[in-house]
């Protein structure tokens, strides 16, 4: 539950759209930092609007609120996970993240690396891990 917005599981009442936009950008700013959310929500464009709605809502608003899971166990699937979709932009973003939001440190994003190198591969956790001590070394 985030700011009092739950999920249908019963008697609960579901969010509707306005509602899981807000929640949305509550817990989208917490995990990213406001810095990064602002300059998105700055560089939102008519052409992406639709999209930053969509992530906001959807991603963000649905499923990063959800109960099942803690933030640390949702951020720790997604670092994974965009480790073996290779997707490092994303991957910068969150580690960046994980790092000046959520408490993660550089034991913690070795492990997350070495769990994904079994079963992603030694070529993209190589990867990882050169990024990783990239933005270690960014953020002291």
């Amino acid at each position: 539950m985030v700011d009092g917005c739950t999920h249908a599981t019963g008697t609960e009442q579901r969010m509707d759209e306005k509602q899981r936009h807000a929640a949305g950008m509550r817990i989208r700013r917490e995990i990213l930092g406001d810095a990064y959310v602002d300059r998105v929500v700055a560089n939102t464009t008519d052409a992406s609007s639709d999209f930053q709605d969509l992530i906001t809502r959807y991603a963000w608003g649905e499923i990063w609120t959800r109960p099942g899971l803690d933030e640390r166990t949702r951020r720790v699937l997604v670092i994974g996970t965009l480790l073996a979709l290779k997707q490092w932009d994303q991957f910068r973003l969150h580690v960046r993240a994980a790092l000046a939001e959520g408490g993660f440190t550089a034991g913690d994003l070795q492990e997350i690396i070495l769990q994904q190198s079994i079963y992603c591969g030694a070529p993209a956790a190589h990867t990882a891990m050169r990024i990783t001590r990239e933005l270690l070394a960014e953020s002291g």
